[in-house]
């Protein structure tokens, strides 16, 4: 059993607080392309969400809102990160001196950053927020459920859109824009949206999960089970989970049902 954490444990380079959740992998993706890309080492520990260690003081003076991820730049006096959109920007606008993840352009500048600050409030709270209403909540409140899974619906369903005759999100090249919304998408099975329904995100999705550096990115601190692949594979092989996943489906369709869903996107 690992240690837990009760302080920083580096002193140099990056060193990076996270956990295997849609946020967390944002930093570890990024981390892992820019090692791969220009030999840019971090450490990294592990920060148990469920056994509260974001909370810690230690942890809050870090990052003062108690979520992760966080990073701490070592090599600039120990400056520290909170949020993962500027987290991302931070470490390109640092680190990534060929812009091989970001831009020069101020245009793309700005589109990078108007697709990062649409998942910042819309896509990463409004998927949270299906999950907790589908899954975690202590009732199971229809219009809760079919509220948040609606607009996550509707979400994905502008970035299908916004991807229709191109790979990437900004400039057709791979990005911290994409980085953004990737963990995001990659858990949509587990709040009830069907894949197959958006081909463009799915294709994007596949494209940026082929990825090494993504792999290993999401295998930081390890490997969610929730996100699309081992979802599916549970389904598959857990005929327990099958049975229960299979009750969430129907409970979230007779929440639409109940309050007259419609899909629409925008």
């Amino acid at each position: 059993m690992a240690e837990r954490p009760t302080g920083l444990k580096a002193n140099k380079g990056i060193e990076l607080l996270t956990f295997g959740t849609p946020n967390g992998v944002k930093a570890s993706i990024i981390l892992e392309e820019l090692k791969e890309a220009y030999g840019t080492d971090y450490t990294w520990q592990s920060i148990n969400i469920m056994q509260n260690i974001q909370k810690e003081p230690w942890f809050t003076k870090l990052g003062p809102n108690g979520r992760i991820p966080v990073i701490v730049d070592h090599d600039k006096g120990g400056f520290a990160v909170m949020e993962g959109l500027a987290i991302l920007t931070y470490l390109t606008r640092t680190y990534d001196t060929d812009h091989k993840f970001s831009f020069t352009d101020p245009l793309d500048i700005s589109r990078a950053e108007q697709w990062m600050a649409w998942q910042h409030g819309g896509l990463g709270p409004m998927q949270g927020q299906a999950n907790h209403f589908n899954r975690f909540a202590p009732e199971r409140i229809p219009y809760g459920m079919q509220r948040y899974t609606g607009e996550t619906e509707r979400l994905v369903g502008v970035l299908n859109t916004a991807l229709e005759g191109t790979d990437y999100l900004v400039g057709n090249k791979y990005s911290i824009a994409d980085i953004a919304s990737y963990g995001w998408v990659n858990s949509l099975r587990f709040a009830g949206i069907e894949m197959d329904d958006f081909p463009n995100v799915k294709s994007w999705a596949d494209r940026i999960g082929a990825r090494p550096a993504v792999q290993k990115g999401c295998a930081v601190p390890s490997k969610s089970p929730f996100g699309n692949d081992a979802y599916a594979q549970s389904l598959k092989d857990d005929k327990e989970f099958a049975e229960k996943e299979e009750k969430v489906k129907k409970q979230i369709k007779a929440a639409k049902e109940q309050y007259g869903y419609k899909y629409a996107s925008p």
